[in-house]
């Protein structure tokens, strides 16, 4: 490759790194995601690290760390191990990619009406940062087609709404033989439409909306249920209800926001940053929207001198491989960064 006028778009291009690539090729120079190149790319990820490191820690079955539902040890586990393989750009046609999907798909799905993905195979394990993550990175690897991802879409999609689905009743009692399970929320879980959860003191969540938001994001326009549009609509209308600089959201307190918003890395966990949440807004087509210049000033002042932003968020130590180092330049934070931007219109 021959370089350009644009030295940090060389960087990332870098055949060194190519899950990075693979991305940068596609959502940067606009490359279609069946160009030979992106396919190339995609197919030597598997090859190199970080993606090559997962693959060898899989186990024949599947499963990563132990067998189940998956989300345990957190970051090693089936779960997360798929998650991390969507994020970092692997080629899903790959068999060891494609028999984790089927593991995770068939044991981490609630067996309840609309089956959700859960972090413990039970309803009460339903929440939207994991399944949106899970949704998001299963339709990156190209399981889109999967009835089993498709039902677990419906559900997210419904239970932003709740349209179909009821209040937890604790003194429910199962349906008899014949009739029709109606899904609901669980005080333990998601618990509410408009993403009031458990974890966030039944306040709605951001850091759940952020990555349900992500997953319908990825459904084709055109294969978008009415069911999904609702949701996308309601789950924009409450990202977009406070400033996305500011991130000042619902939290399990009242208090301020965590300063982990400001702090971007790579990839992403359970924890959201403000510029994960300029990526689900802009792919959504609200790139032009005045809501966001405050935030896209903000990416724009912390940017290096030499084009490039640093990572400030790190897993180090807790994955099956390190992905870059925190303080330096990052080029995972920098594709992001660079993403976002061009969605807006923005020449850096």
């Amino acid at each position: 490759m021959r370089p350009s006028a644009d030295a940090v778009l060389d960087w990332l291009l870098e055949e060194r790194d190519p899950g990075l690539r693979a991305f940068a090729l596609r959502d940067l120079l606009g490359a279609p995601a069946d160009d030979p190149d992106v396919l190339s790319a995609r197919r030597a990820a598997l090859r190199t690290s970080p993606v090559r490191e997962i693959l060898e820690a899989q186990q024949p079955e599947g499963w990563w760390a132990k067998p189940g539902p998956g989300y345990g040890p957190k970051y090693r586990s089936t779960v997360w191990s798929m998650i991390f393989l969507g994020q970092l750009g692997a080629d899903g046609h790959d068999r060891r990619v494609r028999r984790g999907a089927d593991y995770l798909l068939e044991h981490s799905r609630a067996r309840a009406p609309y089956g959700g993905l859960s972090y413990n195979g039970t309803p009460a394990g339903m929440l939207h940062c994991l399944a949106g993550n899970l949704c998001a990175s299963l339709l990156e690897l190209g399981f889109g087609d999967d009835p089993r991802l498709q039902t677990a879409l419906d559900w997210l999609a419904r239970s932003i709404t709740g349209e179909g689905i009821r209040p937890a009743d604790p003194g429910a009692k199962r349906p008899s033989k014949g009739e029709v399970e109606v899904a609901r929320y669980y005080r333990t879980g998601n618990s509410g439409p408009g993403f009031l959860c458990a974890a966030n003191s039944q306040r709605a969540c951001a850091w759940g909306a952020i990555p349900a938001l992500d997953a319908l994001s990825r459904i084709p326009p055109r294969r978008r249920t009415t069911a999904v549009k609702k949701a996308i609509e309601a789950g924009s209308a409450f990202l977009l209800s406070r400033d996305p600089a500011t991130a000042d959201y619902p939290t399990p307190t009242g208090g301020p926001p965590s300063r982990s918003w400001f702090q971007f890395g790579y990839p992403m966990g359970y924890v959201q940053d403000v510029l994960r949440n300029l990526e689900v807004l802009t792919a959504l087509g609200h790139g032009h929207d005045p809501r966001l210049r405050h935030a896209a000033d903000d990416l724009l002042r912390v940017r290096g001198a030499d084009g490039r932003w640093t990572m400030r968020y790190s897993y180090k130590g807790k994955l099956w491989c390190d992905v870059e180092a925190k303080g330096k330049p990052s080029k995972w934070v920098t594709l992001r960064a660079r993403r976002v931007l061009k969605r807006m219109g923005v020449t850096v």
